[in-house]
């Protein structure tokens, strides 16, 4: 073995080690958990080695290339396993230790499993003008559901999303919300929407009871206390079945996704916006305009 060879491979031993620190230290994982990840973490060191590549010169092939070899005895929840495991080691690489000349973890997806899931579904235009001028809030439980309406159509926010708002999180004066859990660990700023902004007044006024509670929706009987996720989902649901609308929660945020790419968004943008640990899952969101989804995705630099 060459000086060269021994010294990159001295270095892909050290970031190894330094990652399962990292790992170990972010994240609560068993034996078996950080067992799988110096695997995979090792066989990628012993492949760039054996390969002559240089680690800072790594691109997508030959990413795609080893983990098609690693994976090939592999049962296909087992090759999602480690694919999973790979994809946040090039994370680690790209973004704590920067070695790598782009996030490769944004390029590395398994193959859609289209017949597992089904296409996400949207309002169209006229749905959305049914369900707002349907939509009540007379009452201090109907003002709560109004503002939560709000946020998941005009901000794309989940259930669990918005049930974790608190007070705190929003500044009145700079028109600003901060999402600090988010599904992908990225916190967010994110400005509000007018319309939403006064929603949410109009909640806080008129609706929300006194509580020693931070949380911005609380239930409201027997004692005020904060909303869980599956509630808020339930409420949302209920809005668009009384607005005579076939749908549930979650085609809010769909049809804040499409609303997006529809203004000319990016996907990258629309990513972050949603909060998505990967592009892939962005995509899925937009397989409904297809025409259009290829105008813009064809366009972008992945």
């Amino acid at each position: 073995m060459g000086k060269r060879q021994q010294k990159q491979q001295l270095c892909m031993d050290q970031v190894c080690r330094e990652y399962l620190i990292y790992f170990r230290k972010t994240r609560q994982s068993g034996p078996t958990q950080i067992g799988a990840i110096t695997r995979v973490a090792k066989a990628l060191g012993s492949y760039l080695k054996q390969s002559r590549i240089q680690l800072t010169d790594m691109n997508i092939e030959h990413v795609d290339d080893f983990l098609a070899m690693f994976n090939a005895s592999y049962a296909k929840t087992t090759q999602r396993l480690y694919r999973s495991y790979l994809r946040c080691f090039l994370r680690y690489l790209y973004n704590e230790q920067n070695l790598l000349k782009q996030n490769l973890a944004e390029l590395l997806i398994g193959p859609p499993m289209f017949a597992k899931a089904k296409p996400p579904q949207f309002l169209r235009p006229n749905e959305v003008r049914q369900l707002f001028e349907r939509l009540p809030h007379s009452t201090a439980c109907k003002l709560r559901t109004y503002a939560q309406v709000h946020l998941a159509y005009f901000m794309g926010l989940r259930p669990i999303e918005i049930s974790r708002i608190t007070l705190d999180d929003i500044s009145f004066i700079k028109g600003l919300l901060i999402l600090k859990n988010r599904k992908n660990n990225s916190p967010l700023e994110l400005p509000i929407p007018e319309d939403t902004l006064k929603a949410i007044t109009a909640y806080i006024i008129g609706g929300r009871p006194k509580s020693s509670y931070r949380s911005l929706f609380l239930i409201l009987w027997p004692n005020p206390t904060p909303m869980s996720a599956g509630l808020v989902g339930q409420y949302l649901t209920k809005a668009l079945r009384d607005a005579g609308l076939p749908g549930t929660a979650y085609w809010l945020r769909h049809t804040f996704a499409q609303n997006m790419l529809e203004s000319g968004a990016k996907i990258f943008e629309i990513k972050e916006m949603l909060g998505h640990d990967s592009i892939e899952s962005t995509r899925q969101y937009l397989s409904i305009h297809t025409t259009l989804m290829r105008r813009v995705l064809f366009d972008e630099t992945v």
